[in-house]
């Protein structure tokens, strides 16, 4: 694990600088519809572990074994960020994109009337086991992909 966390340095202050935008867009009021995008760190942590298991593979010797894990670890960080985000707005009553009806049950939920912590503390729990699954096997797709990129070579 610590392999993984010091080669993914970078997507950490990736993760960092999503995380923030998107406490900032909350705490200034821009719409949920209109700003989730900019900053949402579930594609951000998918297209990071689809690049982490192609780069690892082709230029750090990574097994897809290796590649899942390193899925595995972007994914669960990034959802880690996003239920201590959760339970962080919740215990500050702080209006956020974390504690929104759409973030938690998904876009098309017509619901949109706040959630009871405990059940958004459920559905993020859950989010954390299945995103965590997910990374991997975007990970184990660009580790596929990996064959295509060209062999490291010293810059010109």
């Amino acid at each position: 694990m610590r392999e993984y966390l010091r080669v993914t340095r970078p997507y950490m202050v990736l993760l960092a600088v999503f995380t923030v935008g998107r406490l900032v867009l909350g705490f200034r009021g821009v719409p949920y519809e209109r700003g989730h995008f900019v900053f949402s760190i579930v594609i951000l942590s998918l297209l990071s572990s689809i690049f982490y298991g192609g780069f690892g593979r082709k230029w750090r010797g990574y097994t897809v074994a290796q590649a899942l894990a390193v899925g595995a670890t972007i994914g669960l960080i990034s959802q880690l960020v996003i239920v201590v985000g959760t339970v962080l707005s919740y215990a500050l009553h702080a209006e956020t994109y974390f504690v929104d009806p759409r973030a938690i049950r998904g876009l098309t939920t017509t619901e949109l009337e706040a959630i009871p912590f405990q059940t958004a503390l459920f559905i993020r729990l859950g989010g954390l086991v299945i995103n965590t699954a997910t990374h991997s096997v975007a990970a184990a797709v660009g580790w596929v992909m990996g064959a295509t990129l060209p062999d490291a070579r010293p810059a010109a």
